[in-house]
């Protein structure tokens, strides 16, 4: 018999989870943004403008280029 708390049995049953992935990331989210940040915010933003969603008959949809000749990205 085990005098073992939850914490104590939770981080036994996670501890190879933890191995894989690490330990979780504790960052705020509340900060302001770098200037380093807006830039690949804008980048991101321009690159998902040059594909379009498409959706399927059955409700599926999959992501296509708006231009099919654009090779700038792939």
């Amino acid at each position: 018999m085990s005098d073992e708390g939850f914490v104590q049995k939770f981080m036994r049953a996670t501890d190879k989870l933890r191995l894989v992935f690490g330990p979780a990331n504790r960052s705020s989210t509340t900060h302001e943004m770098t200037e380093e940040n807006r830039r690949l915010l804008a980048q991101r933003e321009a690159e998902s403008q040059q594909w379009e969603t498409l959706t399927r008959p059955d409700g599926s949809t999959y992501v296509v280029p708006k231009n099919p000749d654009d090779r700038s990205l792939r």
